[in-house]
């Protein structure tokens, strides 16, 4: 079982960096249990001593926010991501484009014009699914699936596209994939937290309860135990952002119009989110979400 190591925690709320790590990038940022996750997705078992390089972009954000993991083992370049919200027909876009800085980060200053052929490890790419909408065991999304069609002037359309890009989507929920968590420890404990958390949260109807009574239980059934003993508060707080994160990305598309988005700010402010995270959700201008914070106050 990997040992967990104390991580720096600088970001919570009302930090001035930009960029916010989620739960899943804190639990899984560590190479020994990236080996124990990538064998269980693939089936396979490696060494313990098989090189796991992590190179995850902390400049980019994904989905809002940082949930993914991008990481080379044995000549792949695997790219991880957590998503708690539904999932949209544009996953495979935007993994293009996201790939595409990860290469940029590997190649450096190499020359891409010479002679010689730069060489790049093959990708993976693999979305962790663990909302509440839904979902099965497992789906595969294509690129091509969101090609625009060719046959307005006859064109021929090519069986195989120049350009694609596949994306397995596994459902991590507590009950789904059984096999696959049964070979990740991690993985099942993370699935069986999030779903201890959400249980007490609709017994108690409180949020920060329902975290404090799942970091509880699951210290004391063995449930990522030691992960929650050394970061037990970090990981509330995570969480917390993460949650009322997305309840305030739903009030936006919910209203679907411009007083929808001050709506969004305002209760984002009210639940303490930073401005600089507010400002990349809405869009507002610093000026405008820091007039809504008087009128909060």
């Amino acid at each position: 079982m990997p040992k967990f190591t104390k991580m720096p925690y600088n970001w919570l709320m009302g930090a001035n960096t930009k960029y916010k790590d989620s739960v899943f990038t804190f639990l899984f940022s560590d190479p020994d249990i990236l080996r124990e996750l990538y064998c269980a997705l693939e089936g396979v078992t490696l060494p313990d001593d098989v090189q796991v390089t992590i190179n995850t972009l902390r400049d980019v954000l994904f989905l809002d926010r940082i949930n993914d993991i991008s990481f080379e083992i044995d000549g792949k370049l695997v790219v991880l991501i957590e998503h708690q919200s539904t999932i949209n027909p544009n996953m495979a876009l935007r993994l293009l484009m996201y790939i595409a800085r990860v290469y940029e980060k590997i190649i450096g200053d190499r020359n891409i014009y010479a002679s010689r052929p730069v060489i790049i490890p093959r990708p993976e790419f693999f979305v962790l699914y663990n909302g509440l909408s839904p979902f099965p065991d497992e789906q595969t999304l294509k690129l091509s699936d969101v090609f625009e069609k060719t046959c307005s002037l006859g064109l021929p359309e090519k069986e195989s596209p120049a350009l694609e890009l596949v994306v397995k989507i596994i459902n991590i929920n507590q009950g789904k994939n059984e096999r696959l968590v049964r070979k990740c420890r991690t993985l099942a404990g993370y699935s069986a937290f999030v779903a201890k958390v959400r249980e007490f949260e609709k017994e108690c109807g409180d949020r920060t309860e329902a975290l404090k009574r799942a970091v509880i239980y699951c210290r004391d059934n063995d449930i990522l135990k030691e992960f929650l003993e050394k970061n037990g508060t970090e990981v509330m707080n995570m969480l917390t952002t993460e949650w009322n994160w997305e309840d305030a990305k739903q009030v936006w598309f919910e209203e679907g119009r411009e007083e929808g988005i001050e709506i969004t700010a305002r209760n984002a402010l009210a639940k303490g989110l930073p401005v600089d995270m507010i400002q990349e959700i809405t869009g507002l201008d610093m000026e405008t979400i820091m007039s809504l914070e008087t009128v909060n106050n």
